[in-house]
């Protein structure tokens, strides 16, 4: 169960993380992350990290893909908990 749950935890922690540098480096117009990165840390775990990094920094809002990946990555969270849990 430690595992798990450091596991999301770094994941949440990494996407909110590299959702705010992406975020900054938009608005000064340099070199972005690329969005299959973004992408797929959410689906991995850090959804959640991700729906409150587009809330905290109105990033990514408008773009469908990631409001649906990060809700699948918080459901792939959540069975991890209740299935590591029982």
């Amino acid at each position: 169960m430690i595992f798990v749950m450091s596991y999301l935890l770094i994941c949440n922690s990494l996407l909110f993380v590299l959702m705010y540098v992406d975020k900054q480096k938009a608005v000064k117009r340099q070199w972005r992350i690329p969005e299959k990165t973004l992408l797929l840390l959410g689906l991995i775990g850090g959804g959640f990290g991700g729906l409150i990094s587009m809330k905290a920094f109105r990033h990514k809002t408008m773009k469908r893909s990631f409001k649906a990946v990060y809700t699948l990555g918080v459901a792939f969270a959540v069975f991890l908990l209740v299935y590591v849990n029982r």
